[in-house]
């Protein structure tokens, strides 16, 4: 649980997560404004690597976010963020719902009703069901998506195409590489996580989608702009 979750829930008895992390469409915890306010959010700092992820996208917003401001103006760049988060909720949203109309196609009218009566209130206690398909739906319908790592990619794949020769400095190992070859690898790596764990905490898919609508959206800046985009 975050800092503002913490004090919001023993100030105001709110749970944050619940009203401004994003829910599938299909969940009655679901709101309108949760498809902006979800990349305002982000996971819990306790949780593993929680910390680390919350790092890792402030130090990419700084370090390649400035630079793209610079270059596009402040107005550009904060239309590409939110195209960015929004594509990558989009996306991360489409994979859920093969998986909810998977789940629906089996599930018995019994375990459907136990969930929608006892789903949120386990989950809000920690506990899920034993049933791997009563387990699943209660994940889709209750669990919300926050963070802003698919406008952060965004971002990953602008600065690897704008600049695509700039070497940069990995940490792990510590030798340069050439940025075009950094998203690419990123972006190879984040789809082989995305078939390979479908079912992680991180959504990889949507790491994939803010890459997918960047791309998009500087191609049609491209065409349609005299200036570099």
């Amino acid at each position: 649980m975050s800092l503002a979750d913490l004090t919001a829930q023993r100030a105001f008895n709110i749970r944050l997560s619940e009203y401004l992390g994003l829910h599938f469409p299909e969940s009655e915890l679901f709101r309108p404004i949760q498809i902006l306010s979800h990349m305002f959010m982000h996971a819990s700092l306790a949780v593993p690597g929680g910390f680390t992820h919350l790092l890792f996208n402030m130090f990419a917003l700084f370090m390649f976010g400035r630079v793209l401001e610079m270059v596009w103006g402040s107005k550009r760049f904060l239309l590409y963020y939110l195209i960015t988060g929004l594509g990558a909720a989009l996306i991360h949203e489409a994979v859920i719902a093969v998986n909810y109309f998977k789940v629906m196609a089996v599930i018995t009218p019994l375990e459907l009703q136990n969930v929608l009566d006892n789903g949120y209130e386990y989950i809000s206690q920690n506990k899920v069901f034993t049933n791997d398909i009563m387990r699943e739906l209660q994940h889709i319908l209750y669990t919300p998506t926050v963070g802003a790592s698919g406008a952060v990619f965004g971002l990953l794949l602008a600065f690897g195409v704008l600049f695509p020769n700039t070497e940069l400095m990995l940490l792990f190992p510590p030798i340069p590489i050439k940025a075009k070859y950094f998203v690419l690898a990123y972006g190879a790596i984040e789809l082989y996580l995305a078939i390979k764990q479908p079912g992680d905490s991180i959504a990889h898919a949507a790491h994939l989608g803010g890459m997918l609508f960047g791309y998009i959206l500087l191609r049609y800046w491209r065409k349609t702009t005299k200036t570099l985009y």
